[in-house]
């Protein structure tokens, strides 16, 4: 048996693009990543993190805020995070006070995850160069972070113009709403997670590779954080990877016929990093024995989440399963709720060690603790006759 690490604990949740087929029909795709996050909430994973994207016709959520909102009002516990908003669509000031209702609108479960936009196609149907998507990210993130802190912010930049701008409300956090930042290959988010002392969203893949990248790039944060004299928290990084499991690794990889082949499609097609490159004759071959992905049973996930654990060089505080409809709904229902079940208690104080040894504990004793109980017993019940001047001893055989 797997044996877990009791001085680590490592959250859960999941990064919601989402990713939909594009023959399915979009109003009940949206009604289902709704249907999962109440499921999420119910098998208590942390936190779900929901993307904003405008075209390609697969990732259809266009407004993280307004999606965070109906699920707050569906849900108890799951925190709820937008993964994320893409700064240079929108007016910071603006941005900024929808971001501070939805504080006071979840009592505080929102989370404000940014970054540069990551699907060209959406800054292109708006005349926005991909050249100048991370300066404007870096230009609205410093009014950001001013301005979600109840400060007033004056700037002037080639595509926004704040005058004396500042919120009408306070958050509702103290002091204010968590936040993150994307953080792929580049260094720009890293840079900007550890200027301003928040989160790091790890994006890219779990390959070797990807995982050295993310060590680097943490280690850019870590030095950003400690030159702006701030101390990194490595409980405010997040990594994204991709895992489906089921009862055996065969089942695993008979649910994959369902939609894996849309999705690598998608990401050949249309997205600009493809997670299975063309050409590959077993997609799900690769994905496992690249690291990209655990497609298996929960000890094999269990296994995958320890080398994401190992590759942090350090360790890191969430894992964010990237949620990819490979496999049919009642198959990622279960997914899930195995992983719940067999797999964070590795990770998390709901860790069965104490369990153990109470069992093992009673175990040894069971045989002197099981005849002093018995004999307790037949005492009390020839006591009792001997009141009642009965004779004979004994009593019931169970």
């Amino acid at each position: 048996m797997l044996q877990p690490l009791p001085d680590r604990y490592l959250k859960t949740g999941v990064f919601l693009a989402p990713f939909h087929a594009l023959d399915e029909n979009p109003t009940l795709a949206i009604e289902r990543d709704m249907d999962l996050v109440e499921h999420l909430d119910r098998l208590n994973y942390h936190e779900a993190w929901i993307g904003e994207h405008h075209s390609g016709g697969f990732e259809i959520i266009a407004c993280p805020e307004m999606f965070i909102a109906a699920a707050a009002q569906r849900t108890r516990h799951i925190r709820l995070g937008t993964g994320v908003v893409s700064l240079p669509y929108h007016n910071p000031f603006t941005l900024a006070s929808r971001m501070i209702q939805l504080d006071h609108m979840t009592r505080g479960r929102a989370m404000f995850g940014v970054g540069p936009g990551s699907l060209i196609y959406d800054a292109e149907k708006i005349g926005l160069k991909a050249a100048d998507q991370r300066r404007r990210m870096g230009e609205s993130l410093e009014c950001l972070m001013e301005l979600m802190q109840g400060r007033m912010v004056t700037r002037t930049t080639d595509w926004f113009t704040l005058n004396q701008a500042k919120l009408q409300l306070l958050p509702y956090s103290n002091p204010m709403m968590e936040m993150a930042v994307a953080s792929s290959r580049s260094p720009v988010g890293a840079l900007a997670s550890g200027k301003y002392g928040i989160g790091m969203l790890s994006i890219g893949g779990t390959s070797d590779e990807a995982l050295a990248a993310h060590a680097a790039n943490w280690g850019i944060h870590e030095d950003s954080a400690r030159a702006a004299g701030r101390t990194p928290d490595r409980s405010k990084w997040r990594i994204v990877t991709f895992a489906h499991v089921a009862e055996t690794r065969e089942k695993a990889r008979a649910d994959m016929a369902h939609g894996l082949a849309n999705f690598a499609k998608y990401f050949t097609d249309v997205a600009t990093f493809p997670i299975i490159p063309a050409g590959i004759e077993d997609p799900v071959n690769y994905l496992v024995e690249n690291g990209v992905a655990c497609i298996g049973t929960p000890d094999d996930c269990i296994r995958h989440f320890e080398r994401l654990w190992k590759g942090s060089n350090g360790g890191f505080g969430a894992v964010l399963l990237l949620a990819h409809n490979w496999a049919d709904w009642e198959a990622t229902k279960r997914s899930y709720e195995l992983m719940a079940r067999y797999v964070h208690p590795h990770f998390q104080r709901a860790s069965n060690s104490l369990r153990q040894w109470s069992y093992d504990d009673a175990k040894t004793k069971h045989e002197t603790a099981g005849a002093e109980s018995q004999a307790a017993v037949l005492g009390e019940i020839d006591k009792y006759k001997k009141a009642k001047g009965e004779t004979g001893g004994g009593g019931r055989a169970w």
